[in-house]
């Protein structure tokens, strides 16, 4: 009898998403508005990291560390070929999904079964000017009826959510005059497309840019360089180099967004080539490449800058900044680098997280870029230290190259330390909770050439004094003190943190757990057979919780898998998704 009574409930369940669903595609559909960003239902997933504070936390808590154990599997999907690292968006039971290649869909989120799909077309130039990024689609955005997201072919454009038809479509570059990578995708907020994009390193510094559009009709509002021009503000920091020699200062993932400041916070990455030598000389700073950047969201205008690290080996910040508002404390136990001035318990309005590929933790005040505390996580040799009154960041000297053919060993690699895959916050613990690789490399200064993007050769190594690769690493944003620390021999990647106190995330080897916030201990993992190369989301649908993580192929999990041949993951791209019986 209880059986029968739990089929019967778990039928209207069914019948009440599916309903709920249909009705959605029939006509009923709910446009989404700013303040729906802003406080998005739980049961929805709307943006990269669910909030514009880019936290990657739901309070859904359906799923909690008692019955994890009894997750299962309710259906997958092949997706298209391509590198994938994809952030699936739910909204009232459907999900939109960016395939590699400008492939979206729109998906039953409780069945899994197609409504639509979109497949940009390109001409022929785009895979000849750019051959690798093309494939890479992180992330889409939705607004009003509409699912927006920048293209391959340097447009932004959008598509009616219910049938997946093309609404409109603006140009954001002329690919063929100034290429940029449009890896990033859109968040919005207040009526405004915020996109970044990584800009191709050879082609100038014109594509190295912010840029923002009105969300209803896709009008540029404002444009923001990340490479000063000639008598511009930060000119100088460029040692008099030809404004056609610079490049490469792109910001190639998704800012975030404080609606009360009215803040965007963009992160910024390398120059081209990486050492510095081959520019105007090791002396210069080269603004505003590795920084976070904190804009008007209304002009563009920058409010505030600050530099994380004068970059000669491809270690760009341009990864996601937590919005925090929190007691400060760190401790001088725990924390290598400590403003001086602050008063310890006091509550600041932070930007926080691990900005970049060394892995270290920058903690600063959002209104006005002070730098508050730093500390290191995984091995890094490139920072020999930060002034704590200042926030000034003093290179190692023994890591700088002066000449062609100089070699030097530099913990971490391009590979990071950190790299594209997030990290999240959980507001019930105050922790931050970040993937990153134990790797180091011989890193040898090349011929800078048409062909060379960085003049730079890396032979990539497992960290000295460990065996193990991955790490996912809990640190109080409070105190700066790193509550615990799971390590495992294949690369870790991007993670979630739920209501029912979970951290989900999957590695290079396609192993996808359920960590417990509090203590580390792995409470349910699945083989899914490819590196879990998504990003993790998880959503409701008819009052039930569903885990959701896409599989495939990456530069970085390829590049980490090489460090342990041992693994041998396929790389099948699908999405698969979870929830309780």
């Amino acid at each position: 009898m209880k059986r029968i009574t739990f089929l019967a409930a778990f039928l209207i369940l069914l019948a009440t998403a599916i309903y709920s669903i249909a009705r959605q595609s029939a006509g009923s559909f709910v446009p989404v508005t700013d303040v729906m960003l802003e406080n998005p239902d739980p049961a929805d997933w709307l943006m990269w990291r669910r909030t514009l504070n880019s936290w990657g936390y739901s309070p859904l808590d359906q799923i909690n560390a008692t019955n994890v154990r009894n997750l299962r599997m309710v259906w997958t999907r092949g997706m298209g070929p391509g590198i994938q690292e994809a952030t699936p968006l739910v909204y009232r039971g459907v999900m939109y999904l960016p395939n590699p290649s400008d492939l979206i869909q729109a998906i039953n989120a409780a069945t899994g079964d197609l409504i639509w799909e979109y497949k940009r077309q390109w001409s022929e130039d785009v895979a000849k000017i750019l051959p690798i990024a093309p494939s890479i689609n992180r992330n889409i955005a939705i607004y009003g009826n509409n699912i927006i997201d920048t293209s391959a072919d340097d447009q932004v454009y959008a598509l009616d959510a219910r049938s997946g038809k093309l609404a409109w479509e603006t140009r954001i570059l002329d690919m063929k005059e100034s290429p940029a990578q449009e890896t990033s995708g859109p968040i919005i907020a207040k009526g405004k497309i915020f996109s970044g994009r990584g800009c191709e390193p050879k082609k100038g510094a014109l594509a190295c840019v912010i840029v923002a559009h009105d969300a209803k009709t896709g009008k540029e509002l404002w444009r923001t360089r990340t490479i000063p021009m000639p008598g511009e503000p930060g000119d100088e920091t460029w040692g008099g180099l030809p404004y056609e020699k610079r490049s490469h200062v792109g910001t190639w993932m998704v800012p975030s967004y404080d609606p009360e400041l009215n803040l965007l916070y963009v992160g910024t990455s390398v120059t081209s080539p990486a050492p510095k030598f081959m520019l105007a000389g090791n002396e210069f700073t080269y603004l505003y490449h590795n920084s976070t950047l904190a804009l008007n969201a209304d002009t563009g205008k920058m409010v505030w800058y600050y530099q994380h690290l004068v970059d000669h080996w491809d270690f760009d910040h341009p990864f996601e900044r937590l919005l925090v508002d929190t007691a400060v404390a760190p401790s001088a136990a725990d924390v290598s680098w400590i403003n001086p001035r602050i008063r310890a318990g006091e509550r600041r309005k932070v930007v926080t997280g691990i900005p970049g590929k060394t892995g270290i933790v920058y903690t600063l005040d959002r209104q006005t870029g002070e730098f508050l505390w730093a500390k290191p996580t995984v091995m890094q040799n490139v920072v020999a230290g930060i002034d704590g009154a200042t926030g000034r960041v003093r290179t190692n000297p023994e890591t700088l190259f002066s000449a062609v053919g100089d070699r030097r060993f530099i913990c971490p690699t391009v590979n990071g330390g950190k790299n594209f895959q997030a990290g999240a916050y959980s507001p019930l613990t105050n922790t931050m909770y970040y993937a990153l690789q134990n790797a180091c490399a011989m890193v040898t200064a090349i011929e800078n050439t048409p062909t060379t993007f960085y003049a730079i050769q890396n032979n990539n190594q497992i960290a000295p004094g460990t065996d193990k690769i991955g790490t996912v690493q809990a640190i109080s944003v409070e105190t700066g003190k790193t509550v615990w620390k799971y390590e495992q021999r294949a690369g870790y990647m991007s993670l979630v943190a739920t209501g029912g106190g979970l951290i989900f995330g999957g590695d290079t080897n396609g192993h996808f757990r359920a960590f417990d916030q509090n203590s580390g201990a792995v409470l349910w993992e699945i083989n899914l057979g490819s590196p879990a190369t998504g990003y993790p989301i998880t959503y409701a649908v008819g009052g039930k919780q569903y885990v959701a993580v896409s599989t495939g192929n990456s530069l970085v999990s390829t590049g980490l898998n090489r460090l342990a041949p041992e693994l041998h993951p396929s790389t099948a791209s699908n999405i698969f998704v979870f929830a309780l019986p």
